[in-house]
């Protein structure tokens, strides 16, 4: 039988997922992003022309995760690609009107709202969390998973917003 300790903490691990969950579902229906591309085009726009390697040291992402990333942007037109004009090996990102449109009408991602918190608290505590986060993590055996830093569950660079073009066909039939 569960020790009440031990089922309030598997609440507050659900109560986490769902709030994952439910704001990735948010920004989908908002938007038609995930959190990963939200934060790609937030990334281009705040520094008006960039190359994907400053995207990715920024970000933390992996090269190839957010090439995949501005490949989807592209598709939908959010971002521009362009090889750069005193270098033709270097590819320049640009956002677009309509990437500026989306930023406009995207809600708060639940990572930027953690930042807020976590940074207003002591140091002490900062510590006391990170510390109970990553022994989390190692009880679930998850201890060596790369993970890129933004609160977000599945694959990173998933496409856009799938569930969203599900809802499109069906209504669409």
């Amino acid at each position: 039988m569960d020790q009440p300790i031990t089922s309030a903490a598997l609440r507050a691990i659900r109560r986490v997922l769902r709030a994952a969950d439910q704001g990735g579902r948010k920004l989908a229906s908002v938007t038609g992003l995930t959190p990963s591309q939200l934060l790609v085009l937030q990334e281009i726009e705040q520094r008006g022309e960039t190359l994907p390697s400053a995207v990715a040291a920024s970000l933390q992402f992996g090269q190839a995760t957010v090439t995949n990333i501005v490949d989807r942007l592209e598709a939908a037109k959010l971002v521009t690609r362009e090889r750069g004009t005193s270098d033709k090996r270097q590819v320049v990102l640009r956002i677009t009107e309509q990437g500026r449109a989306v930023l406009e009408n995207a809600p708060d991602l639940l990572h930027k709202r953690f930042k807020i918190g976590f940074n207003q608290l002591p140091a002490w505590e900062q510590a006391m969390i990170l510390a109970g986060l990553e022994r989390l993590g190692e009880l679930l055996d998850a201890g060596e998973i790369d993970a890129a830093p933004l609160i977000d569950s599945g694959v990173i660079d998933r496409d856009l917003a799938p569930e969203l073009r599900r809802q499109d066909r069906d209504t669409n039939r």
